[in-house]
């Protein structure tokens, strides 16, 4: 008999806290993966000061999970959140090293490029400027793959401006239980991480090239990604030292670049494709989005920001067309409620659903 992560969190419940509620309904569990019979999870007590009180809770919990039929190993990492500089939590004195969440700084020397372990492609989002969708696409689509079947993660590589958090609805502190290896997060079938989980929330990055690039390395390489057949990585706007940093340092499938129809949109989004030609990164696609607006009064279909640029564009490169997207009212609302259109059975989501097929279909996730 198998063990899941539900059979851990109903049987934390059983364990009554000393001032009420469990570590379940007190929200203290961070970080449970469960593998094969191996049980590993992370408490979160709300100070340091709690946290040295909390050894034989700890054990208690231990002993507890080690009851369970199918599991052959617990570990248990006791941990405080401090609400310090980078939001790392601080551990209890008596307990394992709690896990080292200082992201950014100069970046390590590599050999050459790299890719997680156990990731097979990793697709990068891009776009030439801001406010085309590149996020949106990026989630939705994380979302689309993972209903077919796929073993998606998720990585926001925006990080002056981390919007996954939000659009893919996790807000909990990632956590570790070697001190070394960061645990991602969840949602909607997808394995994901962002920089705006390590942040303290409306706080800015106010960081010069190399610690960028620090903090990417770390999100790519610290983070146990697990067995994935596709990683999206969802890049900031334009052309700077993240995308420079990927390209560089990781062993890249692909770039798809996002774009409007309008031709202001265009002009940028040519920069973002001959950066990926310049550093030798295949562009394996083109996605319009935006591309149509149906009234929801009316039913008329109209263009805002014009309709087929994209396309016209990818023809003359030589470079695949992928699919137009809608401009819709319900994909915006969608994704700041937390769980992106995709995740549904809309017209939206269909067209989601057909992106991602094209790229199942052609090798490309």
């Amino acid at each position: 008999m198998s063990v899941t992560r539900n059979d851990v969190n109903q049987i934390l419940t059983k364990l009554e806290l000393p001032d009420g509620g469990t570590l379940v309904s007190r929200d203290m569990i961070r970080a449970l993966t469960v593998d094969g019979g191996a049980v590993r999870f992370v408490i979160e007590a709300p100070s340091p000061e709690v946290a040295r009180l909390m050894g034989p809770l700890r054990d208690a919990a231990e002993r507890l999970v080690g009851s369970l039929p199918g599991v052959t190993s617990v570990q248990v990492a006791l941990t405080a959140h401090s609400g310090g500089p980078g939001g790392a939590s601080a551990p209890s004195q008596a307990q394992p090293q709690a896990p080292s969440l200082k992201i950014g700084g100069h970046p390590t020397p590599q050999a050459g490029p790299t890719k997680p372990s156990g990731v097979d492609r990793i697709l990068a989002i891009a776009s030439g400027k801001g406010g085309v969708g590149k996020s949106t696409v990026s989630s939705n689509l994380a979302v689309a793959l993972a209903r077919q079947g796929r073993r998606v993660g998720l990585l926001d590589a925006d990080i002056y401006g981390p919007s996954q958090p939000r659009m893919m609805g996790v807000s909990q502190r990632p956590g570790s239980v070697d001190g070394k290896t960061i645990v991602p997060l969840k949602a909607h079938g997808v394995t994901m991480m962002s920089i705006g989980l390590m942040m303290e929330e409306g706080k800015a990055v106010v960081w010069r090239g190399p610690m960028l690039m620090g903090a990417l390395q770390q999100l790519m390489g610290q983070v146990d990604w697990g067995e994935l057949d596709v990683l999206i990585v969802d890049l900031p706007p334009g052309t700077g030292d993240v995308q420079l940093t990927l390209c560089q340092r990781t062993q890249l499938t692909g770039a798809l670049v996002v774009s409007t129809p309008q031709d202001v949109a265009l002009l940028d989004a040519r920069k973002a494709i001959d950066m990926f030609n310049t550093l030798k990164t295949p562009v394996l696609g083109l996605i319009e989005n935006m591309s149509t607006f149906i009234c929801p009064h009316c039913g008329q279909e109209s263009h805002p920001f014009g309709h087929g640029g994209v396309a016209v564009e990818a023809e003359r490169l030589g470079i695949p067309f992928l699919g137009a997207l809608p401009l819709d009212l319900d994909t915006r609302l969608a994704g700041d409620a937390g769980t992106p259109i995709a995740a549904g059975d809309s017209a939206q989501a269909q067209a989601f659903a057909r992106l991602a097929d094209r790229l199942v279909q052609g090798g490309m996730a």
